[in-house]
């Protein structure tokens, strides 16, 4: 399936000289995810993007996808000193050892929410009582770092022993994972995924040419 043509308005954040950046926007960011290896890779993403643009972030993703043994959080969770001391030599992923034993933490801490709650996903979705929530934002300016969603969701996530999960890095991921669609009013995603999560084909929302 093809992209939208670059006549298509989009958000303002994506450079459209940035075919990765693009092909997230059009593709990817908003749409709600019901997995639980991808709610574990966003967590992980997000928290790498601490401090950093997303853009260098989604050119690091396929590295993280194979150094992560394909965000399989049950075998993250049993990474050793040994693996830990291994990635931080890959180039291939942001070599930060807070962020990179943060995310074998965090993988032990989500499986113990699937025990609770069945899977993560149920977990999360939780904070927006079950459905996605649509912004209305005219301008990427009016677009919070944060909300009180995020806010309650970072709280737990905490208690619950995660780390590189404050309220900003959380909504982030809310927006990545489709929990809130803050594509702006006049971006062609907006629309289309507004429509796909009222007809709750949120399992895969198809890009459309405009």
């Amino acid at each position: 399936m093809q992209s939208a043509p670059r006549t298509s308005k989009r958000c303002s954040w994506v450079n459209e000289d940035d075919p990765l950046l693009l092909e997230y926007h059009d593709r990817e960011w908003g749409v709600p995810v019901h997995s639980d290896r991808k709610h574990f890779e966003g967590l992980v993403l997000s928290g790498a993007q601490a401090g950093l643009n997303w853009s260098l972030v989604l050119k690091k993703r396929e590295g993280y996808r194979r150094a992560f043994d394909k965000f399989d959080p049950q075998k993250v969770a049993r990474y050793s000193e040994k693996q830990i001391q291994t990635l931080l030599g890959d180039a291939e992923i942001i070599r930060n050892r807070l962020k990179i034993e943060g995310a074998v933490r965090n993988a032990g801490a989500l499986l113990k929410i699937q025990e609770e709650f069945g899977d993560f996903d149920s977990y999360c979705w939780r904070f927006v009582s079950g459905r996605p929530k649509l912004n209305r934002w005219k301008t990427t300016r009016e677009i919070p770092a944060s909300s009180p969603e995020s806010e309650t969701f970072s709280k737990d996530l905490k208690r619950r022993g995660f780390s590189f999960v404050g309220p900003t890095v959380i909504y982030a991921y809310m927006q990545a994972i489709g929990m809130v669609n803050d594509h702006v009013i006049d971006c062609f995603r907006h629309g289309q995924i507004s429509k796909a999560n009222r007809e709750q084909s949120v399992a895969q929302v198809p890009v459309e040419r405009t």
